[in-house]
């Protein structure tokens, strides 16, 4: 069984010995595709050392956040994506809109995502999506951005089945985490209806850990958890789940 996380910060670990275990426990559980979203400029030399180290089972991304996005963008995107030369990417990203933490810069984020969505198409890359409180303002973009070249994740889904389908007919594959396995969050409501062939999985470690971690730095290792939660609620096999989703990211990612 191959298990794939399409978004996973492992990199944030900068200590060798905490980062070599981390890697551990995610190969043994079976999570042996790993792809590294981008931040900022500051990271893109921790992936390149993470995907130095695991040629086999990393992969990288490159983007800017954007609650990253300030005056003087363009400078940090400039030197992120001088990272082309570094190493092989296989999407642009995370980029995307968070009206969260703050509104102030978001005229920045909309001219910063069009940008990268525009590098993304030369580069025949697909992007991954960072959407928190600004649905309709990503929606937005992808709507006027709408061509045959346009497509990727829309990570860490957690909205509404109406949502879920605008972006699938975008041409999108759905995020998947550990949100899934909050009581409260609904998604597992809405997750039944979507057919496996949207979706892919993901952990966005540090962050969002599953039940029974939830309030607990996350990692690679417990997207088995997550998949066990979309099988219970598709009926159906973890395994199954796995070549589903590992499948997606092949026509996502190429790789």
């Amino acid at each position: 069984m191959v298990l794939t996380d399409t978004h996973t910060h492992l990199y944030y670990e900068t200590i060798d010995e905490k980062q070599i275990a981390l890697m551990d426990r995610c190969l043994d559980s079976g999570v042996s595709r790993l792809f590294l979203p981008n931040v900022d400029a500051a990271s893109v030399l921790f992936i390149n050392k993470l995907v130095n180290a695991y040629p086999a089972n990393c992969y990288a991304m490159l983007g800017l956040h954007p609650c990253s996005v300030k005056p003087g963008w363009e400078q940090e995107l400039d030197t992120i994506m001088a990272g082309v030369d570094l190493f092989k990417i296989y999407a642009v990203g995370e980029i995307g809109i968070d009206l969260y933490w703050d509104k102030t810069f978001l005229d920045e984020q909309v001219a910063a995502f069009k940008k990268q969505i525009s590098l993304a198409k030369q580069l025949n890359l697909p992007i991954v999506i960072h959407c928190r409180d600004a649905f309709n303002e990503v929606y937005e973009v992808l709507q006027q951005e709408k061509d045959e070249k346009l497509r990727g994740i829309f990570h860490c889904f957690t909205g509404t089945l109406e949502q879920a389908e605008k972006i699938i007919d975008l041409g999108f594959y759905l995020g998947i985490g550990g949100v899934l396995t909050y009581k409260n969050a609904g998604l597992d409501k809405i997750l039944p209806q979507i057919d496996l062939k949207n979706i892919v999985l993901e952990t966005d470690s540090p962050y969002l850990s599953p039940v029974p971690f939830r309030g607990k730095p996350n990692e690679s290792s417990y997207l088995t958890y997550v998949a066990q939660k979309v099988a219970e609620l598709h009926q159906t096999t973890v395994e199954h789940v796995a070549q589903i989703t590992t499948a997606n990211s092949k026509l996502i990612f190429d790789v």
